[in-house]
């Protein structure tokens, strides 16, 4: 059963789609959409960050008693993508395209890197050890990438 990996990788693609509406927006030159596209995005990648770290990890650390494992690595690159996303945010703001260009590059790249690893490893490391909870635990990421449930981030 790999009900973590497909529910959290197909979240994955709901944020790239997002995403290539933000690009689209800016290559026609409508700012202001471009920013309403990209304040859907943000939130989106903000709702995936808090149910990974707020549910998912949690859970798996326990379970596994990996605390130093690939979570903390992932941890730490949500708070390099959130760095990131203010970035593209003020890029935006300004209505620059070329420091919105370099800043979204960057941004692509680390999630394209980032979603790998945690679609290769670390959800099927979760599918494996949470087989007994993902009844409970899918409903809980679903509240929370669809922002039901406020966690601060």
């Amino acid at each position: 059963m790999r009900a973590i990996t497909e529910f959290m990788a197909n979240h994955h693609r709901c944020c790239d789609g997002l995403l290539v509406a933000v690009e689209q927006a800016v290559v026609s030159g409508a700012w202001e959409r471009a920013r309403t596209e990209f304040a859907r995005f943000q939130d989106a990648m903000r709702h995936h960050f808090t149910a990974e770290e707020s549910l998912l990890f949690p859970l798996f650390e326990q379970s596994t008693g990996m605390y130093r494992g690939p979570t903390q690595v992932m941890r730490g690159e949500h708070g390099q993508m959130r760095q990131l996303l203010a970035g593209v945010a003020s890029a935006l703001d300004a209505r620059d395209g070329e420091d919105y260009a370099g800043s979204v590059e960057t941004l692509l790249i680390m999630m394209q890197q980032h979603n790998i690893k945690e679609e290769n490893v670390l959800y099927p490391m979760c599918d494996q050890h949470l087989a007994d909870q993902v009844d409970a635990l899918l409903p809980g990421l679903q509240s929370q990438i669809a922002g039901e449930e406020r966690v601060p981030t």
